[in-house]
């Protein structure tokens, strides 16, 4: 499949990326190759893999997961003391989508 210089276009505004003209004709072949590639794994046979929900080397338990018990947490005020801005007993952060 043959991307087009649209296509690049259109996954970096996915992305909320502005490329330039250079940029959109060094990532064209770029993308391309990375689609080829998924084209090729996706010839495997998988029909015989056995489905994966997580990843984690073998142990008794899994440790990332700590138990689940109560423990103490900070009060709002505590939470907020370090905060760079507050705005009515909350964290204030930048807004992030800013879309025409």
């Amino acid at each position: 499949m043959a991307l087009t210089e649209k296509d690049v276009r259109y996954v970096a505004e996915l992305a909320h990326l502005e490329l330039t003209a250079d940029e959109v004709t060094e990532f064209l072949p770029q993308l391309d190759a990375i689609l080829e590639y998924i084209q090729k794994l996706n010839e495997l046979d998988t029909t015989q893999v056995e489905p994966m929900a997580q990843v984690t080397y073998p142990a008794a338990e899994n440790p990332a997961l700590r138990s689940d018990r109560p423990q103490p947490t900070f009060q709002q005020d505590e939470a907020l003391m370090n905060a760079p801005e507050q705005g009515a007993g909350y964290f204030r952060v930048p807004r992030v989508i800013e879309r025409e």
